[in-house]
């Protein structure tokens, strides 16, 4: 019999706020994290906006040392990953350490790092390369870095699907837990790639606003959308199996009720026009949780602000929820953070956490008009009060990687 997998611990940091509470009243509030990039010169760019993180400072997480042996998408790992254990009042002292593990992921790692080197390498030579060069760079040292923080000798894993890494990571620490590979685990993204390469990368991709007006540049399922805004930050949960949770007296936010997978094996970064993958992996979540499409009271979608993302995805809600999917509430919250890419699902999973806790769903911000085939309720205008019992959380990589996870409110 598989367990129940509650979520107990909340940690974020984003480009509207560094903290939880910060972050959901920016939400709540409409409030767009989007300006010019501060980091290098954009003179030569077509993207000149990005969702930064502002005014964060590692030493208010880590001792200088750690912070120094670390790459920024791995700080914002740890500083949330820190919020989120202390949020769910985790005492190691007390647990089995090869019980409690991480599934935090980030799906490119440091490009900064990269970047450093390589220049390097090509002015001074392979003796001037950084010693530490490989350690900084790999993806998985979010993950790592975090165990080593914290003490977390349990399962220990990153999963690398694109902007589809946040919500696997959590969907797979939500199947450790439910089979008994561990009692609780830290779970979600982290990623920092605002940097020439990356955004030189994508723009060549055509994947990028071009927009200079921070308002709307993100602005998904509108008729005027013309790409992301890439954001950074990391979204970071703790997960417990329910009598683990109960046993300790720990605060219960919501449930995981359901996961589901799947790939569209189409096309490496369009998605599948029908929506069929993306509709499989919803559906697979909801059965999962042995509830019916019309239980299904939000949706955040993945909505990137591209034009093929966003009406693909409406057909795969479409496909997913009948006709109950005139009836649910979507929005995007990456119309005021920008894309986190592999930090995304874990910072939309809290959202949807805080949907369920507070009884409200936020607008997607910058969407005026509903693009041709969009025409679903993307909560347009001003968010809305409402009771959410249960919610899907979406998210779809380059690919072909689709994830969701159905999260409910806690019944004991």
């Amino acid at each position: 019999m598989s367990r129940r997998v509650v979520v107990t611990g909340l940690g974020a940091i984003t480009p509207i706020g560094n903290d939880v509470d910060s972050f959901w009243a920016g939400l709540k509030e409409k409030r767009v994290g989007i300006g010019p990039i501060t980091y290098f010169d954009t003179a030569d760019y077509k993207a000149k906006l990005a969702a930064q993180v502002k005014d964060f400072n590692p030493k208010d997480y880590m001792d200088p040392k750690a912070a120094r042996r670390m790459e920024l998408f791995s700080q914002y790992g740890v500083a949330a990953s820190k919020q989120a254990l202390e949020d769910a009042g985790l005492d190691m002292a007390k647990e089995d350490p090869y019980m409690v593990g991480v599934s935090v992921g980030s799906g490119i790692g440091s490009m900064q790092a990269f970047e450093r080197d390589h220049k390097k390498l090509l002015e001074k030579g392979p003796s001037r390369v950084n010693p530490l060069l490989v350690p900084l760079m790999i993806s998985n040292m979010a993950a790592g870095n975090i165990s080593i923080q914290f003490g977390l000798k349990g399962k220990n894993i990153n999963v690398v699907t694109a902007c589809a890494t946040g919500t696997h990571s959590i969907g797979e620490a939500f199947r450790a837990i439910q089979y008994g590979e561990a009692d609780v685990m830290l779970a979600g993204g982290a990623e920092a790639s605002i940097c020439p390469i990356g955004v030189a990368g994508f723009s060549a991709l055509t994947a990028l606003s071009f927009s200079e007006d921070p308002l709307h540049a993100s602005r998904p399922f509108d008729e005027n959308r013309d790409g992301f805004v890439m954001g950074e930050g990391s979204g970071v949960v703790v997960l417990e199996a329910l009598d683990h949770a109960l046993a300790r007296g720990a605060k219960i936010y919501a449930e995981i009720g359901g996961y589901g997978a799947t790939c569209d094996a189409y096309h490496i970064t369009s998605p599948a026009e029908d929506g069929s993958g993306a509709a499989r992996a919803m559906t697979n979540a909801i059965k999962d949780a042995g509830i019916r499409p019309e239980d299904i009271d939000y949706v955040n979608a993945h909505g990137t602000s591209t034009h093929h993302n966003d009406l693909f995805e409406t057909k795969a809600i479409k496909l997913a929820l009948g006709d109950h999917a005139r009836k649910v509430k979507i929005n995007s919250t990456k119309s005021m953070i920008g894309h986190l890419l592999g930090a995304a699902g874990g910072v939309e999973f809290i959202t949807c956490v805080k949907s369920i806790e507070d009884g409200f769903v936020h607008a997607t911000a910058g969407l005026e008009t509903e693009g041709e085939g969009c025409d679903l309720d993307y909560t347009k205008g001003e968010g809305v009060s409402m009771e959410v019992n249960y919610a899907i959380s979406n998210s779809l990589g380059f690919g072909g990687h689709n994830g969701s996870i159905v999260v409910k409110k806690y019944q004991p």
